[in-house]
């Protein structure tokens, strides 16, 4: 696999160490932030190949982050693939969420395996 960096944006400590320790046996860089807000302010500041983010969460959940990042950042980071993580039934990972702009849905709790799949498909 290539290097690729990716950003964890989830609002609870343990899904964000989860998901950390399975980048970590993975071999991949990451950044954890907390909320969609700091989401939004990471990929500002710096580059991701992957974002992992969370639909519920504080200060900005992950619909108004995906929304903020596809509208307002600059041309080469709106395009950035966005992948919602969620407790929610896949099921309804639906044109709804397409039309906001995620790219693809992990649905909790993770899989090794699909989160491979994951990185392999937009990393």
């Amino acid at each position: 696999m290539k290097d690729v960096k990716i950003l964890i944006a989830d609002d609870y400590m343990d899904n964000r160490t989860l998901l950390k320790e399975i980048i970590e046996i993975l071999g991949f860089e990451y950044v954890l932030v907390e909320n969609g807000k700091e989401a939004v302010d990471a990929l500002r500041e710096d580059f991701f190949d992957i974002v992992l983010m969370d639909i519920e969460m504080p200060v900005m959940n992950g619909i108004e982050a995906t929304k903020e990042i596809r509208n307002n950042l600059d041309v080469t980071k709106k395009d950035t693939p966005i992948i919602a993580i969620s407790a929610h039934n896949p099921e309804h990972f639906s044109e709804k969420f397409k039309v906001v702009g995620f790219n693809d849905y992990i649905s909790k709790p993770y899989s090794i395996e699909k989160l491979i799949d994951i990185i392999n498909k937009y990393g």
